[in-house]
């Protein structure tokens, strides 16, 4: 049997309508739009209505997948869904986007690896479909961020914003699609970048409901630093692994935590600016949706053949890199 690779033969995207700018953040915290645009590069970012949720986010993004290849949301044989912030703790939120896009046939699951999400789901949705096993398969970024935002934290709560973006796998037996991954943990990250309550380490209770513990902390001059080195690092060695030089890489593809990270990534990797996809000025950090987003945003752009390196870091600490040889 000739080895299977994992083909992006779809993508979309969903982002609420909704927008909170600099200038709305002004009148609520202590900070500027000057301030704001010069530490992250962010202007704007979408906010989902209240009394909806992460799926409402996904969901929309199966059918239109579906609507882009003419085959029913019932052929889809796997959904998985990377998020921080779920629905629930259970049902899978996962679940809950196979029953409001009316997948019926598909098992699902989620995944959480914080901004990591999408590239670690990616490369399991990938196998999947290597394994020959399955021929159909969507892997979903998503992330109701506003949910875990604490709006009178001016240093986080300018940073975040709600959003998905996925993508629909298909099998090929062409060295093209996923061709490789860099995938990485390693748990120091666990005092730095974390919301406290709400698992069974601290349940939730009225004590830590008062004391703001589910919320976003973020200590951000340390995540800075390991973002920086751990992106930077791990989307060269990528490169270095394939022979990759900076004129054959058609585009960076990085996380969109903050523009002075993604600006380190592509010095490293030896690439100007205009061959890196940044959206983070309309969005903000949508955390495991920030890879897909500019993927579909970018789509219109990308040539069969192309080579797209993927980037990202995220809490924990998570980081990793994809090898994407685009064949939409």
């Amino acid at each position: 049997m000739e080895k299977l690779y994992a083909r992006v033969s779809a993508i979309s995207g969903y982002v609420p309508e909704k927008k909170l700018t600099n200038a709305d953040l002004e009148k609520m915290v202590d900070t500027n739009d000057e301030w704001i645009k010069t530490r992250t590069g962010i202007k704007e970012r979408r906010i989902l209505e209240d009394g909806k949720a992460t799926s409402d986010l996904a969901f929309p993004v199966v059918i239109d997948l579906c609507k882009q290849k003419g085959i029913s949301p019932e052929d889809i044989e796997c959904i998985i869904v990377a998020t921080t912030t779920p629905d629930m703790f259970f049902p899978s939120t996962s679940n809950l986007v196979a029953y409001k896009s009316g997948a019926k046939n598909a098992w699902t699951f989620d995944l959480m690896a914080a901004c990591s999400g999408f590239l670690f789901a990616l490369n399991t949705g990938a196998n999947l479909i290597a394994s020959g096993r399955y021929k159909k398969v969507i892997v979903i970024g998503a992330d109701k961020m506003s949910s875990i935002v604490d709006y009178t934290d001016r240093n986080t709560c300018v940073l975040f914003g709600d959003g998905a973006g996925g993508v629909l796998l298909e099998p090929t037996t062409k060295v093209t699609g996923i061709v490789d991954s860099i995938l990485r943990v390693d748990g120091v990250g666990k005092d730095f970048l974390y919301m406290k309550a709400g698992g069974s380490q601290r349940p939730s209770s009225i004590e830590t409901v008062t004391n703001k513990e589910h919320f976003i902390f973020q200590e951000g001059t340390t995540v800075f630093k390991y973002a920086v080195k751990a992106m930077a690092d791990v989307s060269y060695e990528m490169m270095q692994k394939h022979n990759l030089q900076a004129d054959d890489v058609k585009y960076l593809v990085p996380h969109q935590a903050n523009l002075r990270i993604i600006k380190a990534t592509a010095d490293r990797m030896g690439l100007d600016m205009d061959k890196v996809m940044i959206n983070i000025e309309k969005y903000g950090n949508t955390t495991a949706a920030t890879i897909p987003l500019c993927l579909w945003e970018w789509k219109d752009k990308l040539k069969n053949g192309d080579n797209l390196i993927l980037a990202s870091f995220g809490a924990g600490f998570t980081w990793g890199s994809i090898f994407l040889k685009w064949d939409l």
